[in-house]
């Protein structure tokens, strides 16, 4: 194992986020456009990645992280809808398309990860109809690409910049965060096919009392009138309700589609998607890789997805402080809260950053010193370990949001 000098370990500054009086949490759901978008480009990074392992053993230099889904237009009524006007994705970004004499075809391989990705992740939208794609990903600048090559055992970092990760999750965050899943969930769409996959999940904590403000893309085709909708809506928010009691123990206030007229303008959508009548998309607007949107914590502004899984640390930095913090208060649960920064430099090997910054809450302060030098070795074996993400990212193993 390495000698690692640029880590420090240091008490927490301030009050833990759960024992602060304020709190605010958002979740955009898997449906919400700025979130497909993150996961079509994710996609195509990783299509990208195997396809270039299938044709030259390794993946090349790819970053296409830019991609954007411009919204349509649609006509929903209740029990009807039809799309006037196309959805558009474009796919963005920089991407190797040969190696010695070896083509890639990188259009192709990235409409097709776009395709996929909205197959498996909408159940109403028609892709052939509906939908239409373009990429504009074009061959990357020689300078980060005789970066990314230099054959070296460890890959040198494509960018200065910084990742950030914390732990535990508040129960706020959790509550966020697994109330759109379970909405998402696939036996929640069993039984309630209306609820589209379009789903904004924002929670308030002030002081013990909770509450969450949810937006939902109702399916058109699924809902037949007016009463119809607002039974089917109220169903939705006492099991938002039942729910969030079982997670958290406690009752929560939930408002759903805060922005309906009753019996006049409702949250109606053909395919159960805003993007289809306007609403856009842009990678890394959304959520961070834990799949929060936390004000209230210390954020990258990084947009992870569709960045290269080899040395790009806008990716794979966030994704291991949030490995580090997580490993931490999970085998010393007497920290309350540990948060994790780390910066690169670009050209500097990725197991070793410009500096890597701990900080620690605990019950009693003197416990810091018994766990500095347990704490320090976790983020050096993590480190140490740094290559291994590459193989779990390509694999699917990380979320991006």
């Amino acid at each position: 194992m390495s000698s690692n000098k640029n880590i420090r370990i240091a008490e927490g500054f301030s009050t833990i986020v759960a024992e602060q009086p304020v709190e605010y949490v958002e979740r955009k759901g898997i449906g919400h456009p700025d979130s497909l978008i993150d996961g079509i480009m994710e996609r195509v990074s990783t299509d990208l990645s195997i396809a270039y392992i299938n044709s030259t053993g390794k993946i090349l230099h790819h970053n296409v992280d830019k991609g954007l889904i411009i919204g349509g237009a649609s006509d929903a009524t209740f029990g009807d809808g039809r799309i006037t006007k196309p959805i558009e994705v474009i796919l963005a970004g920089r991407a190797a398309r040969s190696y010695q004499d070896i083509n890639i075809d990188v259009d192709g391989i990235a409409i097709n990860a776009a395709k996929n990705y909205l197959k498996e992740h909408t159940r109403f939208l028609d892709l052939e109809k509906e939908v239409i794609f373009q990429s504009k990903i074009l061959k990357g600048s020689s300078d980060l690409g005789d970066i990314f090559d230099r054959n070296i055992d460890i890959p040198l970092a494509n960018d200065t910049s910084f990742g950030i990760g914390f732990a535990p999750f508040t129960n706020t965050e959790r509550l966020v965060l697994e109330t759109e899943k379970f909405l998402n969930g696939n036996s929640y769409k069993e039984k309630h096919p209306e609820v589209g996959e379009d789903i904004k999940v924002m929670g308030v904590r002030d002081m013990n009392d909770i509450s969450l403000t949810v937006a939902i893309a109702f399916v058109s085709g699924k809902v037949q009138s007016s009463e119809d909708y607002e039974k089917k809506k109220d169903e939705v928010r006492h099991d938002i309700e039942e729910y969030a009691k079982k997670l958290i123990g406690s009752d929560v206030d939930v408002v759903v589609n805060n922005g309906d007229v009753k019996n006049g303008k409702v949250y109606l959508t053909k395919t159960g998607l805003s993007c289809e009548a306007g609403d856009d998309g842009s990678v890394g607007r959304g959520n961070r890789v834990n799949g929060l949107i936390t004000p209230f914590r210390k954020m990258s502004l990084e947009a992870a997805s569709g960045k290269n899984p080899v040395n790009h640390i806008g990716k794979i930095y966030n994704i291991l402080a949030n490995e580090i913090a997580n490993d931490i208060v999970k085998l010393y649960p007497q920290i309350k809260e540990c948060n994790v920064s780390i910066v690169s430099q670009i050209g500097r090997k990725i197991d070793d950053p410009k500096h890597l910054d701990i900080k620690i809450s605990t019950e009693k302060r003197d416990e810091l010193d018994n766990l500095r030098k347990k704490i320090y070795d976790v983020a050096e074996q993590s480190l140490d370990n740094i290559a291994y993400l590459t193989q779990e990212i390509v694999n699917g193993k990380h979320t991006m949001f």
